[in-house]
């Protein structure tokens, strides 16, 4: 065809065909291109792949900050966390904006009088404390029918319940552990359920807002479903609790077998929706919009789908060894990471196991001392914190709020550095890496320029660059304090820990006839009911004792207490060097039921509980013979008393273990006795009678009252009355468990009643006492002494006028002390009376420094034999040899000097 012709039908040339097919193939692509285009540009469409694109992000940051004014905190030595928790900066901290400006040194002139200059006198800043484990606000204190929120009985698998929901907002714990320095909690749901919901980290000082929502930190975008679409926005993390063992099973009848079940059922329903959005998001990013439907969303079910994606901190509360495997499997098995164990009292017996958690192996939360109230806590050890760092998992240390009061975490950290671990990572245990743990240390626990300004100084905690104390009571730590400790070494203990697989012998190793002990820098003994210094050495070369039989038979130099008349010569002496140690009063435990329990969750290793006589039928046949006598209970070799033995707390005094109102003969025993028919095991048959005015289901507290009146100015016949009848003789001492001051002045003026009846002294002893301080001057008056906790805390009504101590107020112990009362330490669980040492030290240095070693000492000793009826005649009582100094912080027991039972028994390990 010529040039220009037209084609009108026909066959088309090659050419002509050619060029259709082309252009045919082009208008093809445009119109893909444009329905592609079309449909990206979709709003529906657009959030639906935003949203899968969302599903492969890890959790980032945000920014916080609230307005405040900037404050300069100089001359201070700081502990940054940074480099493994080893760097230590002196300087200057300047916050601003609730940040973190910087660390180093700055000047003030650009800030003009905005800036709060805080001089902090070389003494040391740190990160404000995290606690990695809390039940604050879902667990509130006082504790009040309706206010405990933080466990659903509601099923065995719930992850779509949340804590939050249940943070109470005027929990009085909040500004108590902001005096102890805590500033951040990750608040759990508790451990009754397999899965038991969702966690949420708060910050804990007040808001403007006065609401939970307000405290939280970070809180995920899916709190209330309002997700942002936007991919650049980076996802938060979120947070969930499991729980395996006893606690799941006990709460639903259940058996092991049955929680494992749950949880592959509910991870099996979770992968199966997972299945389901990776599908549905396969075929939009195709482009494949068509009849594609709604996002397969579960709304109960979401946040363990976010478990499989990695978008979840797991935080398993885990004991033993076959419940940690059970939850290695699961991990593995759907390929999701566990943050932390919990509780984990087992976790350093199987370091190999955990190394086997899906993508790393977990961190591991842990308490210092705390053990064996449950069987599955049984093993639990003191050296499991240094165990465990030895190798190389990242140890926490947490307070399970309020099992422990989070403002006492400090002191877990300090117990596990006593112990083994080292000091870096005992500090980074409660700050940087808790914070990393929950998935926060890019902002909280470092002092470290652009993070939160979450700090604690000298009498002041900052949290988002605001002072918290603003009016804290005067009060310097000694010197010493400023200095890290010089802490025992434990390594052959915890050597035998492990090969013993967590039940150590805890027998002395030897018990010796002669023994010498070298290097003392002092000896301290008791004399006329107190305590005094009977030997002390500023020259550099420490003196001698020497123990025959478990009696002192000499003090002083070398040339005199080894000299042959002394020692003689048919026995070879045992030598120990106690390193400029000291030969001190052993220590006296009471109120905790040491002695009558093994384990205090399981029935069939214990006593067991007194009849509460005015609610429940007292049996025929004991019919004015039903006071209990402790002593006919002891149980000897129990752990926890060989423990406190361990660490020179020697005697125990116990009373029947009761509830509500009751009464029941205390006795006091050796708690390094093997049974009760050994020389010097039943230190005191019979020492005080002991009863309680209950706030509970019991009648009412003035029917309980009524009641104490009528069995002391009419005892009753027979064997009951005889016991109140040597009360108001005046024989022995009359014990009430009691905290609430309004009861505490009714028992005071009982007192007076009965002594105006019978013109006799009636020695009455407050146990508890939380709320005595209110009545110091009377008590004081009155000769009446208390047995007081030596950290209280507000658990009950009845018990929450408490004066904290320092930063916050005076101690309770230097209150009463000043109003002349008698004050002994108590303690509150069995496990905890071996930390009688660490009390009677904590003790001291809140009393602002105004307490002797020797008064310190007879809170732990003769006050509360004093108070509880036990005579032990001075040159009859235990001593303590303790090695490596004089502070209970760096020393370590060595040997019981036991005139009673005639021998010094050596701890070699």
């Amino acid at each position: 065809m010529e040039k220009g012709a037209v084609f009108m039908g026909g066959r088309q040339p090659e050419s002509r065909k050619l060029h259709l097919f082309i252009l045919l193939a082009l208008l093809s692509i445009a119109f893909t291109f444009f329905k592609s285009y079309s449909s990206h540009t979709s709003p529906a469409h657009t959030a639906i792949l935003q949203r899968c694109s969302r599903l492969k992000q890890t959790p980032g940051s945000d920014r916080f900050v609230p307005g405040t004014k900037p404050t300069l905190i100089k001359n201070a030595t700081i502990w940054t966390g940074l480099h493994n928790g080893t760097e230590v900066v002196h300087g200057d901290i300047l916050i601003d904006k609730g940040l973190i400006m910087g660390v180093g040194h700055f000047g003030t002139a650009s800030y003009g009088n905005d800036l709060t200059v805080i001089d902090a006198k070389g003494r040391w800043v740190s990160p404000g404390i995290v606690d990695i484990h809390s039940h604050l606000g879902d667990a509130p204190s006082p504790a009040l029918d309706g206010a405990e929120d933080d466990n659903s009985l509601k099923g065995t698998i719930l992850p779509w319940m949340r804590s939050l929901d249940g943070l109470n907002y005027h929990d009085q714990s909040y500004h108590l552990s902001i005096a102890g320095g805590v500033t951040t909690s990750l608040v759990l749901p508790g451990s009754a359920d397999a899965i038991g919901g969702q966690a949420y980290v708060i910050k804990l000082r007040r808001t403007e807002e006065k609401t939970p929502s307000s405290m939280l930190l970070e809180p995920p975008y899916q709190i209330n479903s309002s997700e942002p679409w936007d991919a650049s926005i980076p996802p938060r993390w979120r947070h969930m609790k499991h729980a395996c063992g006893e606690n799941p099973s006990r709460v639903y009848s259940a058996t092991r077998m049955d929680t494992i079940w749950a949880f592959r059922e509910a991870y099996n329903k979770a992968t199966e929706i997972m299945k389901q959005q990776d599908d549905y998001c396969r075929k939009a990013e195709a482009g494949e919009f068509e009849n594609l439907g709604e996002f397969p969303d579960n709304l109960q079910w979401e946040s363990l789908v976010d478990v499989l994606r990695g978008k979840v901190k797991v935080n398993i509360h885990c004991y033993e060894a076959v419940d940690l495997d059970g939850l290695v499997r699961l991990s593995n098995e759907f390929k999701f990471p566990i943050a932390a164990f919990h509780h984990a009292s087992e976790a350093y017996l199987v370091p190999s196991l955990l190394q086997q958690v899906y993508g790393k192996p977990p961190a591991i939360a842990l308490f210092a001392t705390n053990a064996r109230y449950k069987r599955e806590a049984y093993r639990g050890s003191e050296f499991a914190p240094r165990i465990l760092a030895e190798h190389g998992f990242t140890v926490l240390m947490k307070s399970d709020h309020p099992v422990l009061d989070s403002r006492h975490l400090l002191y877990e950290a300090q117990q596990a550095h006593f112990y083994g671990l080292p000091e870096n990572l005992a500090l980074a245990a409660i700050t940087s890496n808790s914070a990393e743990t929950m998935g926060m240390g890019h902002r909280i626990g470092y002092v470290r320029k652009g993070w939160d300004a979450d700090l604690r100084l000298p009498r002041t905690v900052f949290i988002d660059g605001i002072s918290q104390l603003q009016t804290p009571f005067t009060f310097e730590k000694p010197e010493a304090f400023q200095k890290s400790p010089k802490v025992p070494n434990f390594d052959k203990e915890a050597e035998l820990t492990l090969e013993y697989d967590g039940l150590p012998p805890l027998k002395p190793t030897k018990g010796i006839e002669v023994a010498v002990f070298t290097n003392v820098s002092s000896v301290f003994v008791r004399s006329s009911g107190n305590v005094k210094l009977a030997y002390s050495t500023n020259t550099g070369v420490g003196g001698v004792v020497v123990a025959i039989n478990g009696r002192l038979v000499c003090t002083g130099e070398r040339s005199s207490c080894l000299a042959e008349s002394i020692l003689g010569t048919g026995v070879e002496p045992y030598v120990v060097d106690l390193k400029g140690g000291s030969i001190e009063p052993a220590l006296t435990s009471y109120g905790a039921p040491l002695g009558l329990e093994h384990i205090n969750q399981e029935a069939s290793t214990n006593d067991g509980f007194a009849f509460e006589p005015l609610s429940q039928t007292i049996p025929k046949i004991l019919a004015g013979d039903s006071v209990v006598r402790a002593a006919d209970g002891l149980l000897f070799d129990t752990r926890d008393a060989l423990y406190a033995y361990r660490a020179g707390v020697t005697t125990g005094i116990t009373a029947p273990s009761h509830y509500g109102f009751f009464f029941g003969l205390g006795t006091a025993f050796s708690t390094g006795a093997s049974h009760k028919l050994e020389t010097g095991a039943v230190i005191q048959e019979i020492t005080a009678l002991h009863t309680a005015i209950a706030f509970d289901d019991v009648p009412s507290v003035s029917t309980q009252i009524a009641t104490l009146r009528k069995l002391l100015l009419n005892p009753p016949e027979g064997p009951d009355g005889i016991w109140f009848k040597k009360v108001v003789e005046g024989s022995i001492p009359l014990i009430v468990d009691t905290h609430s001051a309004d009861v505490i002045a009714t028992l005071l003026m009982l007192k007076a009643e009965v002594e105006a009846t019978t013109a006799t002294p009636m020695k009455l002893t407050i146990s508890g006492g939380n709320e005595a301080h209110l009545l110091a001057e009377h008590l004081g008056k009155a000769g009446v002494g208390v047995l007081l906790f030596s950290r209280p805390f507000p658990t009950y009504w009845d018990r929450k006028r408490i004066a904290p101590g320092p930063p916050l107020s005076p101690s309770a112990v230097q209150h009463l002390m000043a109003h002349n009362v008698t004050v002994g330490l108590m303690i509150t669980e069995i496990w905890d009376a071996r930390n009688l040492p660490f009390d009677v030290a904590w003790a001291s240095l809140d009393v602002n420094g105004t307490l002797e070693k020797e008064e310190a000492i007879a809170l732990g000793s003769v006050n509360v034999e004093k108070l509880l009826g036990v005579d032990i005649e001075a040159q009859d009582a235990d001593l303590v040899a303790r090695a490596g100094g004089i502070s209970f912080f760096e020393n370590k027991v060595v040997g019981i000097l036991s005139p009673r039972r005639g021998v010094v028994d050596i701890f070699d390990k």
